[in-house]
């Protein structure tokens, strides 16, 4: 399977010729129903996927702009990329009636936060990649408030992980799950248009050799989480065809403010977007 390009309506090879890691009964029944319901939703345009190492811990983070992306992403991992993902999602979604009941029997990891519990599910996620397995964070923490859908400051917690775990930190950029279902608040998609086209890049590993030797600081987490934002917002600027930003949405301002030391794969020339 090509890795790069627009590649049709969801036409994917069968799951057992692409992924041979052991997984959930339930989660593999899962994942191959929705890819013959995702059949007839759009189109994908999957890039990069090789970078994603196919074995051993890795810890991919990724931009969130819709309650939709993390099957437009987590389809990219399990297929294009060949691991099974492990999300860190909120807790209340563990607690719902028949996606609580997926996701703790899929493998997924309960993030109770603003709690003292916090820390256990970091713990949990750090358990998961030292046993080999791939997990999935958005470092942003929630949906993008970014009124033109960029990555916003993120939070520390993928920082963290990052940097007690010592694993390959995967920035992916994902853009068009949002045109799907648009509103931020979950709801209905717009299953009704046919011209939605899913787009997941995987990019080089997040520089963070230099940073791990360092003792643990608040600054220290700052840099490595800038490092990670502009990896992953790399990845968005050349799905979308267009500089990445020189400014950043900080959550708490609510506003947008410069970029802090802009790194060197911030400034990757977009490829254009496919036509």
């Amino acid at each position: 399977m090509a890795q790069d390009g627009r590649q049709g309506r969801w036409r994917l090879p069968r799951l057992r010729d692409v992924n041979h890691e052991p997984v959930e009964p339930v989660y593999r029944r899962f994942v191959a129903f929705i890819a013959l319901v995702l059949r007839f939703v759009g189109d994908r345009d999957w890039r990069n996927a090789e970078k994603v190492p196919r074995e051993g811990g890795v810890l991919v983070v990724a931009n969130h702009n819709s309650y939709y992306d993390p099957l437009a992403v987590g389809m990219f991992l399990i297929y294009g990329a060949g691991r099974w993902v492990r999300y860190l999602g909120k807790v209340q979604l563990f607690h719902a009636p028949v996606i609580g009941w997926f996701a703790r029997n899929c493998g997924q990891i309960p993030v109770e936060r603003h709690s003292e519990r916090a820390k256990d599910s970091l713990a949990a996620a750090a358990a998961a990649l030292e046993a080999g397995k791939l997990v999935a964070i958005y470092p942003e923490g929630t949906l993008t408030g970014d009124p033109e859908q960029w990555p916003m400051k993120g939070k520390t917690g993928a920082a963290r992980l990052a940097l007690e775990t010592d694993v390959p930190v995967i920035p992916v950029g994902q853009w068009g799950a949002h045109f799907f279902l648009p509103d931020k608040k979950p709801g209905f998609p717009l299953v009704l248009r046919r011209d939605h086209v899913f787009r997941v890049s995987a990019g080089d590993p997040v520089y963070l050799d230099d940073l791990r030797s360092q003792p643990v600081s608040k600054e220290l987490l700052a840099e490595a989480t800038t490092r990670i934002i502009d990896a992953i917002t790399a990845q968005v600027a050349i799905l979308r065809g267009v500089p990445a930003p020189a400014v950043r949405w900080d959550p708490v301002l609510k506003e947008h403010v410069p970029v802090v030391q802009p790194q060197p794969w911030a400034q990757i020339e977009p490829e254009p977007e496919p036509t």
